[in-house]
Parts: C-alpha cells; sequence; structure tokens
C-alpha cells in the first residue's frame, strides 16, 4: 500500500477514533495522543493482511486507550476538586445528519454519561464505548479486547446498568436548555440575584471543576441558595477583574454551552441541564489545562 494511501486510509478514520479515545479517556489531549501513537502502530503495519483496516485501526486505538486510562487512575484519585472531563466541540448536527443517531452520539459524549463512565473498569468502558457509542457488534469488541464474547456481553450489561443507574433522571429539550441558557447569562451579566434564583431547582447541583488552578468549589453545591450565591459571587468579581470580557455559544460534548473568555482567553465552559422550565444541573469547568483547545 502507498504511502499517501495508507495516510488516506488513516485519516478517512480519524474521528471515530478520537472519538473512542475522548470517549475513554475524557481529555481531548489523551485521546490525541493515543490517537498519534495508532497512526505510528499503522504506518508500521504490514497492510497486506490487515482486511478491514477499520477494525484495526479501532481495535489498536481502544487497547492504547485502556492502558493509558490505567496509568491516568492513580493521577485522578489525587486530583483537586470535583473532576469533569474536558470539553469536546462537537458539530453533530452537520455530520451525523441521521435524528436517531446523533441523539445517541450526542448522549454517548455528553458530560453526565462521561462523569458515570469514569466509576467504570476500563474494560467496562471500553464495552460500553464501543458498543452504545459505536454499535460494534458484541464478537467484533470481544476480537478488541482479547475476551471471550460471553465475557463482552456480561461487560455490556454491567455498564449499561450503571450508566443507567447514573444518568439523569430527565430529558434535556435543547430549545428549552437555550433559552434558560440565556436567561441564566442575562440574570449573571446583570448581577440580578433574585432573577438568577429564579431559574435554578431548588434541588440543583453544581459541578465545578477547577483543579485547583482557578476558584471552583472544592464540593459539588447542592440547593438553590447555594448555588445562586455562588454563581452570583464568582461572575461579579470576574467581571470586576476583566479588562475584556467575551461570551460564546458553542456545541461542546453534544450540548449547547457557554464559553467565557477573559482578556482573550478561555476562562470557563459552562453546561446547565434543565427540565420543568429551571436548571437542574451546571457544569462549570475551569482549569486551564482543560481548555487549552477552546483558545482563539
Amino acid at each position: 500500500m502507498a504511502t499517501d494511501t495508507i495516510t488516506d486510509v488513516f485519516e478517512e478514520h480519524r474521528p471515530t477514533l478520537m472519538g473512542v479515545a475522548y470517549r475513554m479517556l475524557g481529555r481531548v489531549a489523551d485521546a490525541e495522543d493515543v490517537v498519534q501513537e495508532a497512526w505510528l502502530r499503522w504506518s508500521e503495519t504490514d497492510h497486506e493482511h490487515v482486511r478491514e483496516p477499520r477494525a484495526f485501526l479501532v481495535r489498536v486505538t481502544t487497547r492504547l486507550a485502556i492502558d493509558r486510562l490505567r496509568h491516568l487512575q492513580s493521577r485522578r484519585e489525587a486530583y483537586v476538586g470535583p473532576w469533569l472531563p474536558e470539553p469536546y466541540v462537537t458539530d453533530l448536527g452537520s455530520s451525523v445528519p441521521d435524528t436517531a443517531e446523533r441523539a445517541v452520539l450526542a448522549e454517548s459524549v455528553s458530560l453526565a454519561v462521561l462523569v458515570v463512565l469514569e466509576s467504570l473498569s476500563p474494560l467496562e468502558r471500553a464495552v460500553f464505548v464501543l458498543r452504545e457509542a459505536f454499535g460494534f457488534p458484541f464478537a467484533e469488541i470481544a476480537v478488541t479486547l482479547d475476551r471471550s464474547e460471553a465475557a463482552v456481553r456480561q461487560l455490556a450489561g454491567r455498564a449499561r446498568k450503571h450508566v443507567d443507574e447514573g444518568r439523569p433522571r430527565y430529558k434535556v429539550d435543547p430549545a428549552e436548555r437555550r433559552d434558560l441558557t440565556e436567561r441564566f447569562l442575562a440574570a449573571a451579566t446583570e448581577g440580578d440575584l433574585d432573577g438568577l434564583m429564579s431559574l435554578l431547582a431548588p434541588d440543583v447541583r453544581l459541578v465545578g471543576d477547577a483543579g485547583g488552578k482557578s476558584k471552583a468549589p472544592l464540593r459539588v453545591l447542592e440547593s438553590a441558595d447555594k448555588v445562586g450565591r455562588f454563581l452570583h459571587s464568582t461572575a461579579g468579581k470576574v467581571a470586576a477583574e476583566a479588562r475584556e470580557l467575551e461570551v460564546r455559544f458553542i456545541e461542546a460534548n453534544g450540548a449547547e454551552c457557554l464559553l467565557i473568555l477573559v482578556n482573550g482567553r478561555p476562562d470557563s465552559v459552562f453546561r446547565l441541564d434543565v427540565a420543568d422550565g429551571l436548571i437542574q444541573d451546571v457544569y462549570i469547568v475551569r482549569n486551564p489545562d482543560k481548555l487549552v483547545s477552546l483558545a482563539p
């Protein structure tokens, strides 16, 4: 196989490989490292013996991601404060025209599901990602993980049960999310505490990830009073200290989010989960290491 053909084949499957690696690892940089290593393996392979390039590349990427995930687990155990996956810019609407398939992919990359996946073993996580997000047959997953098909089915059952138990208890309507996000932004920027509080569910939760490198709660906040007062205070401090403040709507992890830029640099990403006309969950990523890929 010619070098340009080898490259073309790999680039054709790169989005899938990146999707697998990111869902496994939760960080863009780690996923990119794994995909780069997969490219090195692919470039050194005897391609005459590869009948299914996609299956081969997914198998290599998955195994590399499992190894990387096992290495990262000790680092995450020492992480300061709550851990959230790195915001991953998605544009599922243009790349995945089928509505049902788009919904599945959006859910599989959502913050809520990725947080639940953190509690799975690396093998359970791999099975869930390959089966639920990409629809691989159990027999093919068994070959990828060097396990029996029966063992893979057991892993899939445990992973699915765990995810179902940990997923949000409500479905988020995109139009409702957009409306509440805009009202949330207006109340926060205007310093309207009462307006902000009126948008929050009584048992709203706020999960902030700063990794000890920016200001964010070291524990999950619960209740409208605690969440509202934290958001009001933080918004005021950021606005007072910023020479230049810009807010953008972006699609990340399959949903619309707010990207806050302070003095031209990414400061935070807000993701709201809503139901029944109120904000149920607020996710904030402020760890600067997780915002590098969002820089203008």
